[in-house]
């Protein structure tokens, strides 16, 4: 049910599934995020015959197996698994529980300053429940928020340490200091200040984009298993506080923020465990600690999972609740953040706006650096539902279109950003994460 930029919108029909995200080389191909864990279990049923994905196409998946340039071996196998539903006209070429198996054609680490470490994982065979094995063949295209680049041939290409922001001033520095005070020194070497990790490390869980270099030959078209729609009473009460709700949030200085694309039905205990359940974190308060800790991720050029996040303000206040996801670098990471509204369901449940945007590196505005933000809000609303359904707390969820909605504009920061204006409601199993 995806919709192609550009394309005219349209109401979710019986069958189809949310959180699709477009296959520019297949007009009629779109991908889908997807289900609950729970679902992996069900054999697709048959609808039709002999799909043939082109070359080009891109499939979404989650590493099962962790991966190091410092530990694994060329030949060692490699496991993942979809993390989002391949759907074409007539259902879905690529079902929720589908596994590929793979090897690791080349791993090797960095010895010397000036040279990379190099990792290359090869995927050649797809498992679809019910349908069997396929061989198939393709190459990594991203993997997302990683520090790493990619060669054309899909190898990935480690960091050098002089990569690292500020990295020969503060190596002489922190030289300095230490000298000067032994505690000082101890400290930096106790917390590696300054220390880059030029391995290649992908723990099991991280994203990759995979795309085909070959045609590949399926046996049949199943039916997708997503998520039902919301009971018509939910669906009725999200839309009546949708008629005079905000559209973005705002900056403390009143300037137009990141849009409202996603909504949530639940309470804060539900939220924070369908999250937590999900690979993301919550962010830590801004202190000297958070400050340290993000400096620190910056000077070492690694992650921060739990890094703060700057407030945006609806109805007067900044966010309620805020989550994100990272992988290996500062830099990159998905993230938003949520507000409940005063409305709620027939059943009492809180109703939440959220306003998700993917960060992708770091912008310098005059007087502002900040993170730059991916453009496509669409794929960051994808990400957010498809990973809350692999985390099995998504009771229900649909599509539903806004009074006046919104396609275009600039974020606080200066980002351009666009949206088909469609918002996400997600309705999260309840009862679950109550008693945390």
């Amino acid at each position: 049910m995806a919709i192609p930029n550009g394309s005219t919108r349209h109401k979710r029909m019986p069958g189809e599934t949310l959180f699709p995200t477009s296959v520019a080389i297949i007009p009629l191909a779109i991908i889908s995020l997807l289900l609950p864990a729970s679902a992996s279990a069900k054999v697709p049923e048959p609808i039709m015959d002999a799909p043939t994905l082109p070359a080009g196409t891109v499939l979404y998946l989650r590493l099962q197996t962790a991966v190091s340039t410092k530990t694994s071996k060329e030949g060692q196998t490699v496991a993942a698994s979809l993390a989002r539903e391949l759907e074409i006209q007539g259902g879905v070429a690529i079902p929720f529980g589908s596994t590929f198996k793979g090897t690791i054609e080349k791993c090797e680490q960095a010895t010397d300053s000036d040279q990379r470490s190099e990792l290359l994982l090869s995927f050649g065979q797809l498992t679809i429940p019910g349908e069997g094995n396929f061989t198939m063949k393709g190459r990594l295209s991203a993997i997302s928020n990683a520090r790493e680049t990619l060669l054309a041939d899909g190898t990935v290409v480690g960091v050098l340490a002089s990569e690292a922001p500020a990295a020969s001033l503060l190596s002489g520095v922190l030289q300095k200091l230490g000298q000067a005070d032994p505690s000082i020194n101890d400290q930096i070497q106790k917390q590696k200040i300054g220390q880059v990790n030029t391995a290649i490390e992908f723990p099991a869980g991280t994203d990759l984009h995979y795309t085909l270099t070959e045609p590949l030959h399926l046996k049949s078209i199943v039916h997708s298993a997503g998520p039902p729609q919301l009971a018509a009473s939910l669906r009725a009460s999200v839309a009546n506080m949708l008629a005079d709700a905000p559209k973005h949030a705002v900056s403390k200085d009143n300037r137009a923020g990141d849009p409202i694309n996603l909504v949530f039905v639940g309470t804060a205990q539900e939220i924070q465990h369908a999250f937590r359940q999900a690979g993301w974190t919550e962010p830590k308060k801004k202190n000297q600690q958070s400050i340290w800790k993000t400096a620190q991720a910056v000077i070492n050029n690694d992650g921060y999972d739990s890094a703060p996040v700057s407030d945006l303000y609806l109805f007067g206040r900044k966010e309620d609740l805020a989550f994100e996801k990272t992988l290996n670098t500062f830099n990159k990471r998905h993230h938003l953040r949520l507000w409940q509204t005063t409305a709620s369901t027939s059943d009492g449940r809180p109703i939440w706006l959220a306003a998700a945007t993917h960060d992708v590196g770091i912008d310098v505005h005059p007087g502002v650096i900040s993170h730059a933000t991916d453009s496509n809000l669409d794929d960051e609303r994808a990400q957010v539902g498809a990973d809350l359904h692999l985390g099995g707390a998504v009771q229900a969820a649909e599509f539903l279109v806004p009074p006046n909605p919104l396609s275009s504009g600039m974020t606080a920061t200066g980002g351009a950003w666009h949206t088909d204006g469609r918002l996400c409601v997600i309705d999260l199993k309840a009862g679950v994460g109550s008693g945390m």
